[in-house]
């Protein structure tokens, strides 16, 4: 774990639901277990919660994020890529599967975007002192080859993946790049039980802080694994997205 302000202050937008990526029209099924009335009261919440930790995010998102990052981190494009094809393979409903394209799609334009500003305001920095050369973009050449990639329909593009080249370019660790992705999940799903009309802000900061631990346990679990155990078991959950698809009445995308 660093304690480096530049990588905790990235953690920190990166986890935050202000980061302009749509991660805010996902409820990732929650939305039908409350329409199916599977939800009753903060105790249900936290552990459906739980469930997607210890099925979806622990040994599914977290294996790809710490894959890719290390990927990344080695300038491995290939392995990169084979992360996001496995990731692609392994979720299984329609929705969660645009949703996290979509999402990956746009933290990428961003990431982009923040190095070109970065690269233009240090290059004229420099013209003014000593006319020397631009740096190079935080990430290297990893970044632009992801996202081209991505922009040519290479490689779907996953949010967890994108995630993971991001903190990796910006100096997070494998561990703090996991924890701040869980807790960005979570929170999210967290935020769209409460606007769905159904909890208040106490009673979300209740479940919030009672689920802090099981973040912490998932993502120091897997952390370490091949991407070979990237796996999603959560089979009611990919019921209620399916399910979701079709329903007559959504406030949420997925």
């Amino acid at each position: 774990m660093t304690t480096e302000p530049t990588a905790f202050l990235t953690a920190l937008r990166l986890s935050d639901s202000f980061l302009p990526v749509g991660g805010y029209t996902a409820s990732y099924g929650l939305e039908q277990y409350l329409n199916e009335d599977r939800i009753e009261d903060g105790d249900d919440l936290r552990e459906l919660i739980t469930a997607y930790l210890q099925r979806v995010v622990g040994p599914c998102e977290t294996v790809a994020l710490s894959n890719a990052h290390a990927a990344s981190a080695a300038g491995d494009l290939e392995r990169l890529l084979a992360v996001d094809e496995r990731l692609h393979a392994v979720t299984m409903p329609r929705e969660f599967r645009e949703s996290s394209t979509k999402a990956g799609a746009k933290l990428c334009e961003l990431l982009e975007s923040d190095s070109s500003s970065r690269d233009s305001n240090a290059s004229g920095t420099q013209h003014v002192q000593d006319n020397s050369s631009t740096p190079a973009t935080d990430g290297g050449d990893i970044v632009a080859d992801f996202a081209a990639a991505i922009e040519a329909d290479e490689t779907p593009g996953h949010y967890p993946v994108v995630f993971g080249v991001v903190t990796a370019a910006r100096g997070l660790s494998r561990l703090e790049s996991c924890l701040a992705h869980a807790h960005s999940f979570v929170t999210g799903l967290l935020g769209a039980a409460q606007r769905l009309g159904r909890f208040g802000h106490t009673e979300i900061q209740s479940v919030l802080e009672a689920l802090e631990s099981e973040i912490t346990a998932v993502c120091e679990r897997h952390v370490d694994d091949d991407v070979a155990a990237m796996a999603s078991f959560a089979p009611l959950a990919e019921i209620m997205g399916m399910r979701h698809e079709h329903a007559g009445r959504r406030l949420f995308m997925s």
